[in-house]
């Protein structure tokens, strides 16, 4: 897992459910090189290993919002997205927003109900 790049704490018990911090594409303590693609498979990657932390899964994900900062990558992360999720599909949004954190393109969040 990689060290988070502010103030707070990647991953949250609250009840039944994990919530997991916005996760970028951070390996080695920088940003993956490779673009959009690169960063959210590796952000998934985190956000897995987050999970796993906890004894939880991706199957356990109910929610996600996936951050853009470029609309025009909807198409790719769709892909990439399902590819990673297999045949479950938590509830989501995707928002463009007009930066993220070390000058990442994708971000994720995510609540896990682990009930």
């Amino acid at each position: 897992m990689s060290k988070p790049v502010g103030p707070y704490t990647p991953i949250v018990k609250a009840g039944p459910w994990l919530v997991a911090s916005g996760q970028v594409g951070i390996a080695d303590g920088a940003l993956v090189p490779g673009g959009m693609g690169a960063e959210l498979r590796q952000a998934m990657a985190n956000l897995k290993g987050l999970l796993e932390s906890q004894g939880a899964s991706m199957a356990d994900v109910t929610k996600t919002t996936v951050f853009l900062t470029s609309m025009s990558d909807y198409g790719e992360m769709n892909e990439i997205y399902c590819e990673l999720f297999g045949d479950h599909r938590p509830a989501r949004s995707a928002v463009a927003v007009a930066e993220l954190p070390i000058g990442a393109v994708v971000e994720i969040e995510a609540w896990s109900y682990v009930g």
